[in-house]
């Protein structure tokens, strides 16, 4: 399970984000990027950030390590920003946070190696991330290691439980991926990495997430029922991949050409 902090003071908003996270100091000492269950995205966006990194991290991918950041609506009124005060008072309690790596750097892609490009590709598409454009990377550089960021744009299923065969075999479109230029061979990606997402991965990652981020999913029973809907659509994605892998193929068949 995700350790548990408690915010102690909010430091400055980082606006580059669509849904307003905020730098903020906490009881461990830490300082973490906190993603707000208050903000417009709502909790999804919190529950995909914890299953993708959780994923990421079983691939041999590195990722901030994250935490359950513990907000009081009482610390709005210290805030001079309206907006982080509104957001402060409509986020109480679990909130995510993204522990900040000082000095961190963004990623040029073109310096990513081959093979880490590759496994971020294959990882990207079986996620359905969207979000790692060449206009927007969510790479960073910190102490000489590439870390993926922002996953809260990746499984677009859990916005609408429908139609769950077809979303598992959406083939993926990567020609915007800020990687799709590297030649990536994603056939050897695949070949390692698909062993490694089995069950008890997949089971582990849905586990971290905090069951109040779960409750109440129209259409569900219990949280129980919504996390073994989430282990089964990914482990359905996996076993399609032979129809979103093809298209990773052409980018090594681009990028030689």
């Amino acid at each position: 399970m995700l350790p548990e902090v408690t915010a102690t003071r909010y430091v400055t908003p980082l606006r580059e984000g669509g849904s307003l996270p905020g730098l903020m100091e906490a009881d461990d000492l830490g300082t973490y990027v906190v993603k707000f269950h208050g903000a417009g995205q709502g909790r999804k966006t919190l529950v995909a950030e914890v299953i993708c990194s959780r994923l990421a991290r079983g691939l041999g991918l590195d990722t901030p390590d994250l935490a359950v950041v513990d907000v009081d609506p009482g610390l709005a009124p210290y805030e001079p920003d309206e907006e982080v005060q509104d957001l402060l008072r409509a986020s109480p309690g679990a909130n995510l946070g993204v522990d900040y790596l000082p000095g961190a750097l963004d990623v040029d892609a073109r310096t990513v190696d081959p093979v880490l490009a590759a496994r971020i590709l294959w990882f990207d598409a079986l996620i359905g991330n969207v979000d790692r454009s060449w206009r927007n990377p969510n790479m960073l550089l910190w102490h000489g290691r590439v870390h993926l960021i922002d996953h809260g744009a990746a499984l677009i299923f859990h916005h609408s439980w429908t139609n769950l065969e077809a979303s598992a075999s959406r083939p993926y479109d990567a020609a915007a991926h800020a990687l799709a230029g590297t030649g990536p061979d994603v056939d050897a990606a695949d070949a390692e990495l698909a062993p490694l997402v089995g069950t008890d991965l997949v089971e582990a990652a849905v586990a971290d997430v905090p069951d109040e981020w779960l409750a109440n999913e129209p259409g569900f029973a219990s949280t129980k029922a919504v996390r073994a809907a989430y282990v089964g659509q990914l482990t359905a994605r996996l076993a399609a991949r032979e129809s979103w892998v093809p298209s990773l193929r052409a980018l090594r068949r681009e990028a030689a050409s």
